[in-house]
């Protein structure tokens, strides 16, 4: 036990070790302090992740993603800022090797069945949140609806941030577990989360749930994306992938 783990009988002011009484104002002032707390802490919490995503999306240095935000993730972004897009301005757009073209506004998506998963996130550089609900619409009712042509292997995402994209093998991208998401934490997808509508790619990596996603293009072959690139596994399944163990998060 150090100097500070060992309880001081001084402290309490009694020569025996018993406490000074606490007068009853006290007490009242303690419980209502702490009730402030509980009553402000979401709306602190909301500050700060607001406050720390918009620096995240302009810091070239990186640093700010060592932060933690809200319920444990960290904030990345690629590019030096993101546009925002609100329900009026957001569009989906699925094309490619498909029989029918598609546009999405936000609306339509959240008018389409809806599938809510609850699985652990696991990041490629060590850090996991479980827990965590996502809730959206299945990949494969968008490609279902598109008609995807024989020769299609692959799907393609493009994001609005200008710079992100990631692949799917068809196989994979109709999986069950496998969302275009609507919302998180049981929350409407905030921007710096990747909002309004981010994928969901609940077996892998999270670089994989590609943030900001504004296309969905279907392709004769994967088409490494902007981790991929740089290094990191095409197939991204977690804890058998990128030289990691981590536990599987289904």
């Amino acid at each position: 036990m150090t100097r500070d783990d060992r309880p001081d009988r001084a402290a309490g002011g009694g020569r025996d070790g018993q406490g000074t009484p606490v007068g009853r104002r006290v007490v009242l002032g303690m419980l209502a302090a702490g009730a402030a707390g509980v009553a402000t802490a979401p709306l602190l919490q909301r500050a700060y992740d607001s406050a720390l995503g918009a620096a995240a999306q302009k810091d070239p240095t990186g640093l700010s993603g060592l932060l933690p935000g809200g319920g444990g993730f960290r904030y990345y972004s690629v590019t030096g800022s993101v546009p925002e897009k609100d329900a009026h301005h957001y569009r989906l757009t699925v094309d490619g090797l498909v029989r029918h073209r598609a546009g999405y506004s936000l609306a339509d998506l959240c008018r389409m069945p809806q599938t809510r998963l609850v699985r652990d996130v696991q990041c490629v550089t060590g850090w996991r949140v479980p827990g965590t609900p996502f809730e959206g619409v299945r990949l494969s009712a968008l490609l279902d609806a598109a008609g995807v042509r024989p020769e299609a292997r692959a799907v393609r995402f493009t994001c609005f941030d200008g710079a992100y994209s990631e692949s799917l093998t068809l196989e994979q991208a109709r999986r069950d577990d496998v969302l275009v998401a609507l919302r998180m934490q049981d929350k409407p997808l905030a921007h710096a989360h990747g909002g309004p509508v981010r994928l969901y790619v609940a077996p892998m990596y999270f670089y994989k749930s590609a943030k900001w996603l504004s296309g969905i293009t279907v392709t004769e072959q994967v088409e490494p994306g902007y981790w991929e690139d740089r290094g990191y596994d095409v197939d991204a399944w977690v804890g058998r992938s990128n030289g990691r163990d981590d536990a599987p998060t289904t």
